[in-house]
């Protein structure tokens, strides 16, 4: 259905967004996340942090949940605001979650966080992850490849690999600079 056919309050309640620039607002690690429902409790707050692997950075963090993020999330790094960001948007409990670039300012290990973290959440719902970093979008049903505003390619991941056209190309560069990073001693962390 063309969703300008749906009411503004549907999309409100319905919608989930993760943005490449995570927000924060003053406040407690708590109040960012439930944020997303105004009326969780604190163990739905904390369900959702342990289901987007949130909750180890937040109990290792002075007052663990009542820790102030400062304004924007200055106290957290970018992959802290955006694993807080991810459990906001699960705590709605969206019919469709969007990802908008949400993995392309952190590091490797924060990435495969969120990654996971989105494997479990998005059974049950229509997700669209919007990547350059392909390896967050590996595991998609269904990848739509986009150059100039126009679907180019689409497919899986594996039907994508075998049809050796564009997203090919793509994927083998960023695979080949990521094993070239590798063997010069890591990846630079995004996140600091």
């Amino acid at each position: 259905m063309d969703y300008r056919r749906r009411s503004l309050r549907w999309l409100q309640s319905s919608l989930g967004v993760v943005p490449q620039t995570p927000h924060l607002f003053s406040g407690t690690i708590r109040e960012n996340i439930r944020y997303g429902r105004l009326d969780a409790s604190d163990d739905e707050v904390a369900r959702v942090a342990r289901l987007v692997n949130a909750e180890p950075f937040i109990l290792g963090m002075d007052h663990g949940y009542d820790s102030e993020v400062g304004q924007g999330g200055s106290r957290l790094s970018m992959g802290q605001r955006q694993l807080v960001c991810l459990a906001r948007a699960v705590l709605a409990d969206p019919k469709v979650f969007i990802m908008d670039e949400a993995t392309s300012s952190v590091d490797t290990e924060t990435e495969r966080l969120i990654q996971d973290g989105v494997e479990r959440v998005r059974e049950g719902r229509t997700c669209f992850m919007i990547a350059h970093r392909l390896s967050t979008i590996r595991s998609a049903d269904r990848i739509l490849v986009i150059d100039g505003g126009r679907i180019v390619e689409q497919g899986s991941h594996h039907e994508l690999i075998l049809a050796r056209g564009g997203y090919y190309e793509l994927y083998s560069n960023q695979f080949q600079q990521e094993k070239r990073r590798e063997l010069l001693g890591g990846s630079p962390k995004a996140e600091q």
